[in-house]
This record gives C-alpha cells, sequence and structure tokens, in this order.
C-alpha cells in the first residue's frame, strides 16, 4: 500500500492536469473571462432599508433584506430623446430628499478623475426630464441641497441652472483655457490632491462656494497624438514640474440670493506668506461656516481654517506639523460639537475629535495599527477600517464616539474588508475578499451579522479551480539591512524542490503603498497564474516606504526616493535566490509607473542581482515629474540634489546589464513620454542594447481595443525568451 499510495497520488494529480484549461492571454484580456461581478451604480436610500443601483440601463430600488426589487425609478431607454439625451444612463446621483435624480450620458473621459457628460435632472414626482445645459457637454454637475439648483462648469466658468425656473446664471466670467479655472481643479491638483470637482453647496443651498485655479505663470507641457491625418493633434496643458510656478489658486463664495461673491483666501499669491496650496475645502453643519485646509510648498504644514461667511471673519481650529510631510485625506467629519480629524502624530494613524474652540483633542483610537479609512459617525458611535489585525489584512470596527471601550470588529473575516454603511447605520455593505479568493459582497446588519448575500463570484470563483490558480503564499523575511519585510509568492504545482525555475517579482513600492495585501489582485494576478502555469514562480515584497506599517517605515524614504526601495528589492531577490527552488541567475522585475521606476533601478543597480527588467511608464529623473507628488517627498532640486541625482534611473545607463523592456504610452499626460525617451537616449550613449515599446495616443494606463493584449503579449513573450522557464536540476 506504501508504494501503491504515491502512485495513486501521481494518477490523480496527472488526470486533474489534464482536466485543467491553461489560462490564455485572451482569457485576461480580450474576453475578461476573469473579470469579477461587482456592484454598480448602487446607493442606500434613506429609508434604511431599501437600495438602489444601475441595473440594465435602468435605476432599480430594492428591499435590502430580500434582496426583491421593489420600484424602477428611471428607465433610461424610456427618456426622451428630443433633448439630446441618447437613451444610455452612464451614471445618477440623488437630490438630498431623492426625488430628483441628476443623470450623465455620454460620458468623456478628461484625465484621470475629470469628465464631461451631458447631464439631465429626473423628477420621480413629476417624471419631467430637464436638459441642465442643452448646448452641449459640461463638467461636475452638482445638485444643491434643496434640489432646485445645478451648478457646473463649462469653459472653466462657473454657471447655475435654477430647475423650478429655467434661469441660467453665469456665476464667473474670466475662464479661459491654460490661464484662468473656476469650479475645477488644475492638472497638478487632480492628479495628486485627488480631487476634481472644486463646487461646495452650502448645507442650505443659499450659497456656492468655489475654488479659482490662476494657471497663467504654470509651463505648458505638449504631447503628440496620431489620427492618420496629415499632421498631428499637439496637446498643450499646464503642468507644474519640480520647482517650477504652481497655480495661484483662491477661495471664493457666490450668495444666489444677491449675485455677490466674497473672496475669502489666496494661496501662492503675492501676500500669501508661506501658504501654497488649497487641498480640500468642506462645510461645517452650520450654513454660514466653511472651513479650507491650507499647506506650504514642502507640506509638512497644515492649517485648519474656520470662515463665518455672515460676518467675514476668520479663525484657525488647527495646526498640524511633522518632519517629513503631512498627509491629505478626506477623513475630516464634523460633528455638532466639533470634528473628527486623522493623524499620525502618534506614529500611526490614529483618529481624533477636536472641539470647535481649540482645545487639546480626545484619542479615540490608539495602539501600533493604522486606521486606513473613516465611515462616519451615527447615534454616538464611530465607524472605521483599520490594520489592526495584520498590515496586510483589513477589518471595520465600530466604538464609542465618548467612551473608553476598545474598537469591536464589526467584520474581520480574513482578507480585506471594505463597508459601505446606510444612513441610519443600521446596515451596511461588506466586500470581502482575500488573495485567493475573488471578492463576496454580502449585506450585514449593525452587529456584523449577515443578512444576505449580493455578489458571490462563485462562476468565476468556479473558473479559477477549473484553471489550475496555485496559492499565493505569504512569507517575511528580513533584510541585511534588519527590516523585516512582507512579500507573498506562487509556485508551479507539483514543483519538485530540487529543479530550478525562474523567477518574476512583481513591484509598485511607491510611498504608502501595498502589493502585499491579503485581498483579490485583479489581471495582473491571473498573469502572474498564466506565467506560473508556464514554469515561473512569481514573488511580491512590500519595501521600505509603503503604507500600513506605521508612520516611520512609511516616510523613512523622505529626501531619498528609490534609495530604499531598490536596497530592500535587491535584498528580496537576493532570499528569494537562495531558495532550492529558484535559479538565482534568472530572476526577473516588472513594474509600472512607480514600479517602473522601481524595475529600472533593479537592473541597473543590481545588476548582479536581476537578469531582466520590465519597466512600463517609469519615472526616470525626478525633476521631470509633478511639482505636489515630488516635492512632498524630495522638495526641490535646488534643496535636493543629491536626493535626485543618486536616486534617478537615468543616472545609471551605463550599468545596463540583463535585458530590459522599455514600455510606454506616447500620450501619458502623467508621466511624460519624455521620462522613456531621455532614458533611451542614455542607454544609447552608454551602448547598450535593449527593448521598447511605446503606444501612440495612450496615456498612463496603456489601454483601448486589444492594447492590453498587445502589451502584456510582448511582455509574455520578452520574459519567455529573457528568463526562459524550464525545469534544471541543482
Amino acid at each position: 500500500m506504501r508504494l501503491l499510495l504515491p502512485f495513486l497520488l501521481l494518477v490523480a494529480t496527472s488526470l486533474t492536469a489534464q482536466q485543467q484549461t491553461p489560462i490564455t492571454l485572451e482569457d485576461i484580456w480580450s474576453t475578461y473571462a476573469f473579470s469579477p461581478d461587482g456592484v454598480s451604480g448602487f446607493n442606500f436610500l434613506q429609508d434604511g432599508t431599501s437600495y438602489a443601483e444601475l441595473t440594465d440601463n435602468a435605476v432599480v430600488t430594492y428591499d435590502i433584506t430580500t434582496g426583491e426589487p421593489t420600484d424602477t425609478l428611471v428607465q433610461g431607454s424610456s427618456l426622451p430623446t428630443d433633448a439630446g439625451f441618447n437613451g444610455r444612463v452612464d451614471s445618477y446621483t440623488f437630490s438630498d430628499d431623492e426625488s430628483k435624480l441628476l443623470i450623465s450620458s455620454e460620458t468623456e473621459q478628461l484625465f484621470r478623475r475629470s469628465s464631461q457628460s451631458n447631464f439631465f435632472v429626473y423628477d420621480t414626482e413629476d417624471q419631467s426630464f430637464t436638459p441642465v445645459y442643452p448646448e452641449g457637454k459640461i463638467r461636475l454637475a452638482t445638485l444643491d441641497p434643496t434640489g432646485e439648483n445645478v451648478a457646473f462648469v463649462v469653459d472653466n466658468n462657473v454657471y447655475i441652472r435654477n430647475l423650478e425656473a429655467g434661469d441660467l446664471t453665469q456665476v464667473t466670467e474670466d475662464g479661459e483655457v491654460n490661464a484662468i479655472i473656476n469650479g475645477a481643479t488644475d492638472w497638478v491638483y487632480e492628479e495628486e490632491f485627488g480631487f476634481s470637482k472644486a463646487l461646495y453647496w452650502s448645507p442650505d443651498g443659499e450659497r456656492l462656494a468655489f475654488l479659482k485655479f490662476d494657471e497663467s505663470a504654470v509651463p505648458e507641457f505638449t504631447y503628440t497624438d496620431f489620427h492618420n491625418d496629415m499632421y498631428p493633434e499637439y496637446n498643450t496643458f499646464k503642468y507644474p514640474k519640480v520647482g517650477e510656478e504652481n497655480s495661484t489658486v483662491s477661495l471664493h463664495v457666490y450668495e444666489l440670493e444677491n449675485g455677490e461673491t466674497t473672496d475669502l483666501l489666496t494661496v501662492n499669491g503675492d501676500d500669501s506668506g508661506e501658504w501654497h496650496y488649497i487641498p480640500r475645502v468642506q462645510w461645517t453643519l452650520d450654513d454660514d461656516e466653511l472651513t479650507a485646509q491650507r499647506m506650504n510648498r514642502h507640506q509638512n504644514k497644515l492649517e485648519l481654517l474656520l470662515f463665518d461667511v455672515d460676518d467675514n471673519e476668520q479663525r484657525s481650529l488647527l495646526t498640524e506639523e511633522n518632519k517629513y510631510y503631512v498627509d491629505v485625506t478626506d477623513n475630516l467629519t464634523f460633528l455638532e460639537d466639533g470634528f473628527i480629524w486623522t493623524s499620525e502624530e502618534s506614529g500611526f494613524n490614529q483618529l481624533y475629535h477636536y472641539d470647535m474652540e481649540g482645545g487639546k483633542p480626545v484619542p479615540l483610537t490608539s495602539g501600533e495599527y493604522d486606521v486606513t479609512e473613516f465611515y462616519g459617525v451615527h447615534d454616538g458611535r464611530i465607524y472605521f477600517q483599520a490594520a489592526g489585525r495584520d498590515p496586510m489584512q483589513r477589518e471595520v470596527y465600530s466604538k464609542s464616539l465618548r467612551g473608553r471601550d476598545l474598537p469591536a470588529p464589526i467584520a474581520s473575516e480574513r482578507g480585506y474588508n471594505d463597508a459601505q454603511f446606510s444612513g441610519k447605520y443600521d446596515y451596511f455593505v461588506l466586500t470581502n475578499s482575500n488573495i485567493n479568493r475573488p471578492a463576496r459582497v454580502t449585506v450585514m446588519d449593525e452587529t456584523g451579522a449577515e443578512i444576505r448575500t449580493i455578489v458571490t463570484n462563485e462562476a468565476l470563483t468556479k473558473r479559477i479551480g477549473q484553471s489550475g490558480f496555485q496559492p499565493a503564499e505569504f512569507f517575511t523575511f528580513t533584510t541585511e539591512e534588519g527590516t523585516e519585510l512582507n512579500g507573498y509568492m506562487i509556485k508551479p504545482a507539483n514543483m519538485v524542490d530540487s529543479e530550478e525555475h525562474p523567477l518574476l517579482m512583481h513591484v509598485y513600492g511607491g510611498p504608502g503603498s501595498q502589493q502585499v495585501l491579503d485581498n483579490w489582485r485583479g489581471s495582473n494576478m491571473v498573469w502572474f497564474q498564466m506565467l506560473v502555469q508556464k514554469g515561473f514562480v512569481v514573488a511580491v515584497v512590500d519595501n521600505r516606504g509603503t503604507g500600513a506599517r506605521g508612520e516611520e517605515l512609511k516616510k523613512q524614504t523622505y529626501l531619498t526616493l528609490g534609495k530604499q526601495e531598490t536596497e530592500d528589492q535587491i535584498s528580496a531577490a537576493k532570499y528569494l535566490g537562495s531558495l532550492d527552488y529558484i535559479d538565482a541567475d534568472r530572476i526577473g522585475i516588472f513594474g509600472w509607473s512607480y514600479g517602473g521606476f522601481m524595475a529600472l533601478h533593479a537592473i541597473l543597480q543590481g545588476n548582479e542581482t536581476f537578469a531582466a527588467a520590465i519597466a512600463v511608464a517609469p519615472v526616470t529623473n525626478w525633476k521631470w515629474y509633478d511639482s505636489i507628488y515630488t516635492e512632498r517627498y524630495m522638495r526641490t532640486y535646488e534643496e535636493n540634489r543629491a536626493g535626485y541625482d543618486e536616486n534617478s534611473p537615468i543616472n545609471y545607463a551605463d550599468r545596463l546589464k540583463g535585458d530590459l523592456l522599455l514600455v510606454h504610452g506616447m500620450g501619458d499626460d502623467n508621466v511624460h513620454f519624455q521620462h522613456t525617451a531621455e532614458m533611451a537616449n542614455a542607454l544609447i550613449m552608454n551602448n547598450k542594447q535593449f527593448d521598447t515599446y511605446f503606444y501612440p495616443n495612450r496615456n498612463h494606463g496603456i489601454y483601448g481595443g486589444p492594447t492590453r493584449l498587445h502589451l502584456y503579449t510582448k511582455m509574455t513573450n520578452f520574459l519567455m525568451d529573457s528568463l526562459q522557464p524550464s525545469g534544471a536540476s541543482k
């Protein structure tokens, strides 16, 4: 029997392998066979027992406990088309009383977070369907809290449409392309402070606050698109690089009753002192009180200002300074007697309760873990997400606002838990996944008890099994420098330790990011599984500078972006290469954006360790990247020349020994094609051979049509040629 058992296992394994369907690139990037199901356009309704969802071009309401549809609020195909509506609903938002829906259609993407659309307002009571701006597409349409007015941006000016009377009011008149922007952000604010809408209705809808960007002095950048015309298209926009002039930004409030505009605050102006940015604006619960956060150019000092709009007075609510930098978040939440704020002053990101009079803040959470998202406050309790158990996982917690109780987990299943709460916080929708299972979406009650499942992804889970996915396994190791780092690894099926396999490492590694998370990792994970089927081992390691392990580990790359990260990735490669089943002479690395920057550093500074690298859309010299991001971590080039020069891959082109594939989109508005062009030139001048792929008209994401399939075909072939996955005995 001892002889028979191994034989039976071998036969069973062979039969299983024969039954498995190999993963193809077409599965990943053409038919999208491994894309998980999700919930589109989900919104809890105010009654606390139902929700709305955009389903098959209709906004449908459902009972939250049974999942049964209760009403169809609007069917896109039934709406009139004589006012320019094309019959398709792209997205929708409710008015505060849920009687009106603001509907967008024919949406065109501009940059990462900005778009323009045709907008319409549907009234559920009288079934009227009103175009907001019949003349064409507009940006950032926003209903006021009363549902009576819509603010929006056209041609860099702010307008307000009164829905009942139909009146159109032009609030600003000085908007001009590449000069003045009203109600929307400039490119660098959108990209680095994470918002494009700069319109803010007061709680009573009587005032509209907005930001104005004067980007006249900001240098321009031009990239080229090709459309089969006699001459190419030149796209010119304002892009402040390191040390260059940023926009002068000002905050204003428009009064609907009298049509007057009040100027409240200006930064980066002649009389602004050290203040350079306004990264957030928010009304309190009071109709007359507006707040703004302002920062210095180094982004290591932030002040929260309170404006009494009625009395035209301002005062400071708090000032936060940091020896590195201060992170900007969306966690500020106002209460009747103060506000909630997050800070890393303890060394970890924690929650604090402030009063409005400048008293000492009260810590709401404490401990050696990071609060990663704040959901809100209801009925004397706070709700938040944290990496409380493990930096690689997330749980959802609740605790009393004023008590001394410890946070209690209400969603703590292994993996990554994220929640969306109803208005009354008596239900929440929980999304849970882990690194080996796609997301399940369930309805939970306030105690964390499961009510029902919305999305199971059972079909995808079955396909994963049929395709022979191998489990990703977490590991830790300690670098030569002495830091313990987290990683995960995927090994080929039935791997024999005496056989050496090539290793592909995937890296991002940027400040505060994480790749080593116990959540479903998307299409790249499927590609990794395909490579594993071809004989690769795949590993990912989070270096110093990444998130959820406290401020010191995250911020120790300050002024030297790339140095510690590269040391850690080289150390990880050496550790992995020492394992019996890894061929230390066949280690490759792949990264995109910051990860592309890291892949270049690895193949150049780690030229004795890495045999191949793929760098997609990489930064190659920090002085060519934008002002807000780069200066936050590096200050300016004039202040930190050594930090820039010693940590920019372009200065190590002479060290290339292995195989290198450089990839870039020529229409990349974020990390400009300039980075790869200059890197290629440096390699040429050092007589270094390399491969390069460029993608005309594609932006930083390099997508559209068969583009991703084309790119991943090239990357797969490059790895197969460079690292040649075939077993060899040690």
